[in-house]
């Protein structure tokens, strides 16, 4: 329907299967106290709060999302790093209490090669790692997981990755970095079925930088791996329209619709009923424009 969709696109995630063919939804549940968008939302005392984050995962996935992506350290700007027991902590109970609750894909959301066993162990089906494998053992750990990952690009570390980013030609690196990702993983014994990229929106990324890769997402398609895009409620739709983050759901829909007009195959968001929407008139349009 739209750029750089395969047919035959599929993922392979611990017994279920994901078609890519048309883009999909991933749902975004932090379960952190600092995350820029829903900190705290999902805990109780400093522990995650297991009934609301199952009330909120059904709905989710009754709106239309695929993926639920689980995350335990927050990575917006500024945030610290947090220690590797207090992550699994928070993930591994709300993976055990998810996995039988709704037959989507859980995602854990870390770059922690512990956390990606545990969470394994849990029920999760996809591996999300902001620092595309980079940790020590987190490439070897992935490939003996046998998990699909998704890769993404990140220019420095979350706590000052935006102080002051800065590239030659941002499209062309970032796609010369996940292209060695992902050559990297193919070496560890990771399939390229198995692999998915994501450039990094706001992830030492100035907003001139951000719109060169909305604008030319088509470039990602280029390597073969289906490309991932979270650009729900970040900052650069503070920087183009001034709104606060309980406003932004408007340039969110619009930077989602851009998105998968340009490839995205997944599409990272809070939003979801709103942005499965958005899909739905996308491809009923596409049809319509195709029949």
């Amino acid at each position: 329907m739209t750029a750089n969709h395969s047919a035959g696109a599929t993922l392979s995630c611990a017994g279920s299967v994901l078609d890519l063919s048309t883009p999909i939804v991933m749902g975004v549940l932090n379960i952190t106290p600092d995350s820029f968008s829903d900190g705290g939302r999902w805990l109780s005392d400093g522990r995650p709060d297991l009934d609301a984050l199952r009330r909120e995962a059904v709905a989710m996935v009754s709106a239309g999302a695929k993926i639920l992506d689980l995350g335990g350290e927050s990575t917006r700007p500024g945030a610290a790093p947090v220690s590797e027991q207090e992550e699994l902590d928070r993930v591994v109970p709300v993976f055990e209490t998810l996995k039988n609750e709704t037959d989507a894909v859980l995602s854990l959301d870390s770059s922690s090669p512990a956390v990606m066993r545990a969470a394994a162990a849990a029920g999760a089906g996809l591996l999300n790692d902001v620092r595309a494998l980079q940790r020590h053992n987190a490439l070897e750990i992935a490939a003996e997981l046998s998990l699909p990952v998704c890769l993404m690009h990140m220019q420095g570390a979350p706590d000052t990755m935006q102080q002051a980013p800065e590239y030659q030609d941002v499209v062309t690196e970032v796609k010369l970095f996940l292209a060695d990702r992902a050559v990297a993983c193919m070496g560890a014994g990771i399939a390229r079925s198995q692999i998915v990229i994501d450039p990094g929106f706001c992830f030492g990324k100035t907003l001139e930088h951000n719109l060169a890769l909305l604008a030319q997402l088509e470039r990602f398609g280029d390597l073969g791996f289906p490309v991932m895009a979270g650009l729900s409620r970040k900052s650069l739709i503070v920087k183009i329209t001034g709104r606060d983050l309980d406003d932004r759901l408007p340039g969110s829909l619009a930077l989602a619709m851009l998105a998968a007009q340009r490839g995205a195959s997944i599409l990272r968001v809070h939003d979801v009923a709103e942005t499965a929407d958005v899909l739905r008139v996308l491809q009923a349009a596409e049809g319509a424009r195709i029949s």
